[in-house]
């Protein structure tokens, strides 16, 4: 299949995808200054019988992840996601053709930048979204984490899909 290397001057392509990734990083920050304009830390919302909206920090990675570990993992997390998001504009404009690689591809960039941004300008992460079935609390997420999960998904079927084309 034929590539276009020259995405980024002539507008198509990679910029496709990058502005898919700028959507989601958009709508993840508006969401957070949201819910830190609207919500103390702690304070939480019912919406339905097993969601509410809540404002939760979480200085670690996924699940509270090294959320105790004493203040390096702010920049761990940082440096990861920072040269993550660079790897990713490197495979989408190396890959662009690909739909659904590079579908997944923004949706990990939009989510990571927006996770490295609350890390920068907060030291920790803001999440919000709050799912509980009786006492048993799901770990509040974000925009971002529904994103980076969402394209992690994707990821695996377009590795699937490639597998079951023989490619």
């Amino acid at each position: 299949m034929a590539r276009n290397k020259n995405a980024f001057i002539s507008g198509s392509g990679a910029w496709l995808w990058l502005g898919l990734a700028l959507i989601t990083l958009l709508l993840d920050q508006l969401t957070k200054i949201a819910v830190i304009g609207a919500f103390q830390l702690g304070e939480s919302l019912p919406i339905t019988s097993f969601f509410n909206l809540v404002r939760v920090h979480n200085p670690g990675a996924a699940f509270s992840f090294l959320a105790d570990a004493g203040g390096w993992q702010r920049w761990f997390f940082t440096g990861l996601g920072s040269v993550a998001a660079l790897v990713m504009i490197y495979l989408l404009r190396k890959h662009q053709s690909e739909t659904l690689f590079c579908m997944a591809l923004s949706l990990l960039l939009g989510g990571a930048v927006g996770n490295v941004i609350d890390r920068v300008l907060y030291s920790y992460v803001v999440d919000f979204l709050d799912f509980y079935y009786g006492s048993w609390h799901f770990p509040a997420f974000n925009v971002a984490d529904s994103a980076i999960s969402l394209g992690a998904g994707l990821l695996i079927l377009d590795e699937l899909l490639r597998v079951r084309r023989g490619n």
